[in-house]
């Protein structure tokens, strides 16, 4: 869409904006900087790897799992703004596109710091959870006490990166995130290699990444939102706007712990059939994430064309959304499971030197094979409904899914193991992409037959000039 598509009134007659274009021009960038994320934590493992601590290994091993977790509760902030700003983007209400950044970067910085507050009892939380030796748990701690000051930045980013998706900057958004995986690393080498602070510089270094990504980010905001006004405080915090977004984060909130509930039941229930078996569901797994950041980045694209549809009031835009992230999606997926069937055996040697495991893993293969094709349909459309914010639908079918999916364990893990444990996790893939399937019809033909786009804070684009 442009500039001046964008500020046409909702309605308008002009040519569809969605096509092949469309989709890629969003999800190739975002793809790209989802696929650079990994490589700070490979980065931070060889660095500390080259210590010769096995201690400190582990520790770091242990902080980024725990900060995966914990910001993965917060990662509405980037979901959420990313459907309210493409929303208010489709509806050319550039008023309501800074209204969402505002709220969504006040959201951050009081989020942000209650955990900073709180990073004594969560490190002690995490210590207890995971057990490990006090040698590992001081590198932990180490790490997690200083990567925690780092916590409002981040999610301040998490803000920014959703903004900028949501108006359709999905370039201005990989380069963020490049900018700051590399100062991450390059940071990383200074203070671990070149200083010898070990888990603490690793932390240092998120910490200087983080801030160096927040100036950029602000910095961004500024020129994108030049020659403008912000909207007053009555806007941003007018009740009904407030109560809206809350709830759209929340169920995106409540989407994400049960996911991560899903997936951590997994790694437990993997552990109880042996330290080879557990190990072999690890590097499997791998696979299977690796295969998610190339579909993460069309279902961002779905996210940002499925909410400028909404905004826009084009039913037509909105469908041809979907068919094109998912029909994508499935090809995608299709090259996923090819690059699996011929080089899995390649990959699981590259990643584990045990013999054992490396059998082992072979022959839970097939399971990875099946992952692209049963998951493709629950990463696509779970951004469509992220950028409709139909985050109330979302959450039902993925607690549905959830008990599906123990469900499923309980009657096959007995039966058949390992394999049982598995064939429950690509069911738990496929019933969540066919519950939310099962709901598209029924919440596209409410959403447009709805009366026309009004931002959530019940101001239209009409009451409300564009800055």
């Amino acid at each position: 869409m442009t500039p001046h598509e964008a500020t046409q009134p909702a309605g308008a007659t002009r040519p569809s904006s969605v096509g092949h274009r469309t989709v890629l021009a969003i999800a190739v960038p975002m793809t790209l900087a989802h696929l650079s994320t990994p490589l700070v934590g490979i980065v931070d493992g060889a660095l500390i790897g080259w210590t010769g601590d096995a201690a400190m290994m582990g520790g770091i091993a242990v902080g980024a799992l725990a900060f995966d977790i914990l910001f993965s509760f917060f990662s509405f902030l980037r979901m959420g703004t990313t459907g309210l700003a493409a929303q208010a983007f489709g509806a050319g209400d550039k008023t309501e596109q800074r209204a969402v950044l505002a709220r969504a970067l006040m959201a951050a910085v009081v989020l942000g710091a209650g955990l900073v507050v709180c990073a004594v009892p969560l490190c002690w939380a995490f210590v207890t959870a995971i057990g490990a030796s006090p040698a590992v748990n001081t590198a932990f701690a180490g790490y997690f006490m200083v990567r925690i000051l780092a916590a409002p930045l981040t999610l301040l980013n998490y803000s920014v990166l959703g903004w900028v998706v949501g108006i359709g900057r999905a370039g201005i958004g990989l380069a963020l995130q490049l900018l700051l995986n590399g100062v991450n690393m390059a940071a990383g080498v200074a203070l671990v290699w070149g200083l010898g602070l070990g888990t603490a510089g690793a932390g240092g270094a998120a910490v200087a990444a983080e801030a160096v990504a927040a100036i950029a980010g602000i910095v961004v905001v500024i020129v994108l939102t030049r020659g403008g006004a912000w909207p007053a405080w009555a806007r941003l915090a007018e009740r009904r706007a407030v109560v809206a977004t809350f709830a759209v984060n929340r169920d995106i909130m409540i989407r994400s712990v049960a996911l991560t509930a899903a997936l951590g039941f997994f790694t437990a229930q993997g552990a109880r059939h042996g330290d080879v078996v557990l190990a072999a569901n690890a590097v499997l797994f791998n696979l299977v994430l690796a295969g998610s950041y190339f579909l993460d980045g069309l279902a961002t694209a779905a996210e940002q064309l499925a909410g400028r549809a909404i905004g826009a009031r084009r039913p037509d835009d909105f469908r041809r959304a979907v068919t094109l992230s998912v029909g994508w999606g499935f090809f995608m997926a299709g090259i996923l499971t090819a690059i699996f069937a011929l080089g899995g055996p390649t990959l699981i040697d590259l990643m584990t030197a045990s013999p054992e495991v490396r059998e082992m893993a072979r022959h839970y293969l097939f399971w990875v094979l099946l992952a692209p094709a049963f998951g493709v349909l629950a990463f696509e459309l779970d951004g469509v409904f992220i950028g409709a914010t139909w985050s109330s639908t979302m959450r039902d079918m993925m607690l549905v899914s959830l008990a599906g999916y123990f469900a499923l364990w309980a009657v096959l893990a007995p039966l058949f193991g390992n394999h049982g444990l598995w064939a429950a996790l690509i069911g738990f893939f496929g019933l969540r992409g066919l519950t939310l399937a099962a709901c598209l019809p029924r919440r596209l033909k409410r959403a447009f037959a709805a009366a026309p786009y009004a931002p959530l804070a019940a101001h239209s684009a009409a009451s409300h000039p564009t800055a």
